[in-house]
């Protein structure tokens, strides 16, 4: 439906320029948002939520969709880009379920528990879990990643946000899930983070942490699939 719309506007609007038809105030707004480097509310509407300007989402746009080809012609990818998708939430739901199928549990007493690996590059993973997957794309607000002692660390001075290595999102049993030393970190969509009905929180990252719980919640400590 995005990529008919943009073709179908864009189509109308040169038309609309060259004298061919009317330019009616949706062409208008458009027009004026392209010339401005905002995204057109027109195309926002049936978009993923995002607060980056026109250019920045174009290339998130062609990277989403070289995933969406890619997962087509190859299969699942090995580290799954999670701010490409237009519903993470249904993915990461579907995973746990395939788990609940694979290994006979009860699904409404089964979650999932997240890993920070010590991957960076996703060419250096080697393949995808048996259950679960990889995860790339997330980024870090109010804190930093420590990657020598592998756990959350004050983030440093004038650095506000830092991109996440490659998550590791395993499910498991509630009974299994182990949160000693975790910090239960809130992932949104967006920087804007949720409202109050909770739209725009995709799920919690279990982040090792050597501090207790409130220094990060003061912090405002919390992962953004998107960054301005």
């Amino acid at each position: 439906a995005l990529v008919a719309k943009m073709r179908t506007s864009l189509r109308d609007l040169r038309r609309a320029l060259v004298g061919e038809i009317g330019m009616s105030n949706e062409l208008d707004d458009l027009a004026s948002a392209l010339n401005s480097g905002f995204l057109p509310e027109l195309w926002r509407s049936l978009c993923p939520d995002t607060q980056k300007n026109l250019p920045g989402w174009m290339e998130h746009f062609e990277s989403r969709y070289r995933q969406y080809v890619s997962w087509i012609d190859n299969g699942e990818p090995v580290v799954m880009w999670l701010s490409g998708l237009h519903l993470p939430q249904a993915y990461l739901s579907a995973l746990v379920q395939a788990a609940c199928r694979l290994n006979k549990w009860p699904l409404d007493k089964s979650t999932q528990y997240t890993k920070v690996t010590k991957w960076v590059n996703p060419d250096d993973v080697p393949a995808r879990p048996t259950t679960g997957c990889y995860v790339r794309g997330l980024f870090l607000e109010g804190a930093k990643w420590d990657a020598e002692h592998m756990c959350l660390a004050p983030q440093d001075p004038k650095v506000l946000t830092t991109e996440l290595p490659i998550l590791q999102i395993v499910p498991v049993e509630v009974s299994q899930r182990k949160l000693q030393s975790t910090f239960q970190t809130p992932v949104y969509v967006t920087q804007e983070r949720a409202n109050k009905m909770g739209v725009g929180l995709v799920f919690e990252a279990d982040l090792t942490s050597r501090m207790h719980d409130s220094h990060w919640i003061l912090q405002g400590v919390a992962l953004m699939l998107n960054v301005a």
